[in-house]
């Protein structure tokens, strides 16, 4: 009976249960010990390892005792103990973090040098106690090759290979695990990153500083302090000679700074002198003998105004292109790729930063539509100037052709926006003349001249603003898809009349002089870059090919007085369908002009039956 019980408690001949009941008891007993055990030895080393802040000391004990436990403990002793039960790295750990931010950082940050002292009190000999001592220096030494902080951590790390782990390999591994990721880190941020050349010239002069990496870290594997074999301790080393791609990656981000702060500092204005003296193909190069932003535009043999962002910003793409061509494959490959991305800067950074600009019609959208286009030119020639000076290894990869295109659409885009805000305000000043109806009623004929005045108000300013920036060819395209635009309306306006009396004939007609004669100016400039352009076949014709709807309207003034006969006559003779009337116009125009009567019904008769 006794035996079954014993049995069952046990679990004994229980196939179903693996453990029996004790042994979890005794796990749980066994784990509670342990913790206790954990949190003494700890505690011990705690009490052992003691820093100093106030006084710059850190102080080893190598005899101490803790309360509650007789007699007294030595240090190697404890930890003796704690290898044996697996937790070395667990009672370390806060001295490591201690010994980072009492004694490392000063040494690296401020150079701090190191003085050790250890005391023996003991018959035996025995160290009983070991001082560390940190001494601040008033005019600390300009570390220029590293040896002043390879020097200290050396110290350091001497102390505590010797006075800590007791110079047992396996503690001071430990340790070094536990500190070397934040030393390592602390030397790259506050010296070997600092230390990295400015320009490629200086280079060479880093050796001295990768071989004093290099001998520092062989010190630490030699005390067990990092790993002999494991390459990811090597971070000093493969930081000090990667120092090219470090360069190249520091002067990446400063090249890139540099671009993105020109685009943003640069306010965009156009100098006054320039809009007085105008285009600096009108003047015998005037404007470019005083204005350095009067660039060339490589494949389009003309000269245009750019902002100073724009030449500035291709200032610093051809002096990083020529470095490429000084140096390294590594050091070429990072140049490329900013010299790229300052150029893409612009377009990321301009059309936001002028948002409010680039919707309303003034010079500063103007201007921007000028830098697209210089720089798509730019950007061209890139390859042909410098690809054959790259190293080779670049030179299968250098591509800049591909940006082109990107500027080249945001000029075209800038451009065509500002045409159709133009056409948007003009339709608009349109729009108050009410169609041209009832112009013999005086208060109706000043709203129709009211509305005249408008549209030669904008056109004058759409001239003052584009002429002086835009190139010639782009200004006469513009200019006349304007011109188009608004004089098409105008005559269709007129032509949709359907009942005239006489006196509004004249009203018109005096309109329509009235507006082509204050847009003279306007086509006298028109007139002067065409003349330009094709000074041997320059014809007044030329500028109603340009405008269609120039010599409509011209027409539509005269056949507003011209006698019923004449209009017929006009149309027979093929003048009206050559100027671009239809028949269905110049039927309702003669219907709105003249009553019904048997001539009228004779001459639209002819008007239709025309061959």
């Amino acid at each position: 009976m006794i035996l079954r019980e014993l049995k069952k408690v046990l679990r004994i001949g229980d196939e179903e249960e693996r453990e029996p009941v004790v042994y979890g008891l005794l796990r749980k007993e066994w784990l509670d010990c342990f913790e206790e055990i954990q949190e003494l030895l700890v505690k011990f080393v705690e009490n052992a390892v003691q820093f100093e802040p106030d006084s710059s000391i850190v102080r080893v004990k190598y005899r101490m005792s803790v309360d509650g436990i007789a007699g007294v403990v030595d240090l190697h002793s404890v930890l003796d103990s704690m290898e044996v039960i697996g937790i070395l790295d667990y009672g370390f750990a806060k001295v490591a973090d201690q010994m980072i931010k009492h004694v490392i950082i000063p040494v690296v940050k401020k150079g701090s040098s190191i003085s050790t002292m250890v005391d023996l009190k003991d018959v035996s000999k025995e160290m009983t106690e070991a001082i560390l001592k940190i001494l601040s220096t008033s005019n600390p030494t300009v570390d220029m090759d590293g040896e002043i902080i390879y020097s200290g951590i050396i110290q350091v790390i001497n102390f505590v290979c010797k006075c800590i782990c007791f110079e047992n390999p396996s503690w001071t591994r430990c340790f070094g695990r536990l500190t070397w990721p934040r030393i390592s880190e602390l030397v790259i941020s506050n010296f070997l990153s600092k230390a990295i050349p400015e320009d490629a010239s200086k280079l060479a002069s880093f050796q001295k500083i990768i071989k004093h990496t290099y001998e520092f870290e062989t010190a630490l594997k030699e005390k067990a302090f990092i790993s002999a074999s494991d390459s990811t301790d090597q971070k000093l080393s493969n930081f000090a000679e990667n120092v090219e791609l470090h360069f190249a990656s520091r002067k990446k981000t400063e090249i890139l700074a540099k671009a993105r702060n020109l685009l943003l500092q640069c306010d965009f204005t156009i100098p006054q002198e320039y809009t007085r003296n105008g285009h600096p193909m009108k003047n015998s190069g005037t404007a470019v003998n005083y204005y350095k932003h009067v660039v060339d535009l490589l494949f389009l043999s003309e000269r245009c105004l750019v902002s100073k962002a724009a030449t500035q910003l291709m200032d610093l793409v051809h002096q990083t292109l020529k470095d490429i061509c000084l140096s390294s494959p590594r050091v070429a490959l990072e140049f490329y790729h900013a010299a790229r991305d300052a150029l893409i800067l612009y377009d990321a950074v301009v059309p936001v930063k002028l948002e409010r600009q680039l919707d309303a019609v003034n010079q500063v959208a103007v201007l921007i539509h000028n830098d697209c286009l210089y720089l798509s030119q730019e950007i061209l020639g890139l390859a042909f100037e410098y690809r054959p000076d790259f190293p080779i290894s670049i030179k299968e990869h250098a591509v800049f052709v591909d940006l082109a295109p990107r500027f080249q659409v945001m000029a075209e885009e800038i451009l065509q926006k500002q045409i159709q805000l133009v056409i948007s305000n003009l339709k608009e000043a349109i729009d108050g003349a009410d169609g041209f109806q009832n112009t013999h009623q005086a208060q109706q004929f000043e709203s129709a001249k009211f509305s005249i005045d408008q549209v030669v108000f904008i056109l004058e300013k759409v001239h003052i603003i584009w002429e002086p920036l835009l190139l010639p060819s782009t200004y006469k395209k513009s200019l006349c898809m304007v011109l188009e635009s608004v004089l098409s309306r105008i005559t269709k306006e007129i032509l949709l009349l359907d009942d005239m009396a006489a006196e509004e004939t004249l009203q018109l007609q005096r309109l329509i002089h009235l507006m082509l004669e204050s847009i003279s100016s306007l086509m006298e400039s028109l007139i002067t870059v065409i003349q330009k352009e094709r000074p041997e076949e320059y014809h007044t014709s030329l500028v109603d090919d340009l405008i269609p709807s120039l010599r409509k309207i011209r027409k539509v003034a005269e056949l507003l007085d011209m006698p019923l006969k004449s209009i017929t006559t006009a149309w027979e003779s093929g003048e009206l369908i050559s100027i671009g009337f239809t028949m269905l116009e110049v039927k309702d125009f003669i219907k709105a002009i003249f009553t019904d009567s048997p001539l009228r019904k004779e001459c639209l008769w002819r008007i239709e039956n025309v061959c």
